[in-house]
């Protein structure tokens, strides 16, 4: 005869504390008529407490019923590592794919800016005439280098000269995608543009006053007060810095870090990008690049002094003059 595998028996035993019974069936191979117990597979039956449900469980010879404590930690700390590797990685990765976003929309920008030189006799965006002097406009003087897009009054400044181009349509570009801090840029362009009487209505500072991603080099003027003209620049004809040096950066984006009280008494808010890692520029040539902020070499902080501030940008424009 063949070999047969069958069930050829049973045992049935109760458990402890009255909580069921095991039953034991033998699993036999049968060679003719003599069986040959190969392999026992047991299975148990559990009443559990008072409802009327069964519970099985089925364990096999040289089988675990489940995990030890010690190979519990283990795979949690394997997994544990594995995230603290990965994370980091994927904010990397992250924050590069803005770097790159960003960079385009610069060049994005800096053609923009030549587009409207082309329109303006080769003048790039200049202006307004700076309003009087007061602790909440960001704008003291005419041809300030100034991240700003429009002013209290809702007049556009700046890079904000570009929103009056209707084949400026691309608006979003004046924000850089790798801010570390929201922007609300829906409502900011909303102000760029307003009338002074709707500005003026509005009780709350900053008014129609809203900013951009990008400190702007229109003039290279950094006195906060005073009557220094500031005359038009050409697009090809920058002229020099402070230090003699030929100019080529009109814009990067900010590191600007100030304290809780001027933002809350004055609202100058906080402004970073790339998690303060690098920072991104346009040149007159149309080319943008990437620097790194080491030792926070390209970081503004208005808590170390408010004065010098904007000594402090054109010091940073002077510095990227030379680095293109």
């Amino acid at each position: 005869m063949g070999r047969q595998v069958r069930n050829c028996g049973f045992e049935k035993e109760p458990l402890p504390y009255g909580r069921g019974s095991e039953i034991r069936v033998s699993i036999c191979e049968f060679v003719g008529d003599n069986p040959t117990v190969q392999t026992v597979q047991s299975v148990s039956f559990f009443s559990i407490d008072h409802a009327s449900r069964v519970k099985c469980k089925r364990t096999a010879r040289g089988t675990s019923d489940g995990f030890t404590l010690l190979e519990v930690i283990a795979v949690v700390t394997v997994i544990a590592m594995l995230v603290g590797i990965l994370i980091p990685g994927l904010t990397h990765s992250r924050v590069l794919a803005k770097q790159t976003a960003c960079l385009t929309g610069l060049q994005q920008l800096g053609r923009a800016i030549s587009a409207y030189a082309m329109e303006n006799r080769g003048y790039i965006p200049y202006g307004p005439k700076a309003p009087p002097p007061s602790a909440t406009n960001f704008y003291p003087q005419t041809g300030n280098v100034t991240s700003l897009i429009s002013l209290e009054s809702g007049a556009p400044v700046g890079l904000g000269l570009l929103l009056n181009d209707p084949m400026f349509t691309a608006k979003d570009m004046l924000w850089c995608p790798g801010a570390d801090n929201p922007w609300d840029t829906n409502t900011a362009l909303e102000m760029v543009g307003q009338s002074k009487e709707v500005c003026d209505a509005i009780l709350l500072s900053p008014k129609c006053q809203t900013e951009g991603s990008y400190y702007y080099r229109h003039a290279s003027v950094s006195s906060l007060s005073g009557t220094l003209p500031a005359p038009q620049v050409s697009l090809d004809r920058l002229g020099r810095n402070r230090k003699g040096a030929p100019i080529h950066c009109l814009a990067f984006d900010t590191q600007f870090l100030t304290t809780s009280f001027l933002s809350e008494m004055f609202n100058v808010k906080q402004r970073t990008h790339h998690k303060q890692l690098f920072v991104d520029a346009i040149y007159a040539d149309g080319h943008a690049s990437s620097h790194k902020n080491t030792n926070g070499r390209f970081t503004v902080n208005i808590s170390m002094s408010v004065y010098n501030t904007l000594d402090r940008i054109l010091d940073l424009f002077e510095t990227l003059d030379l680095e293109q």
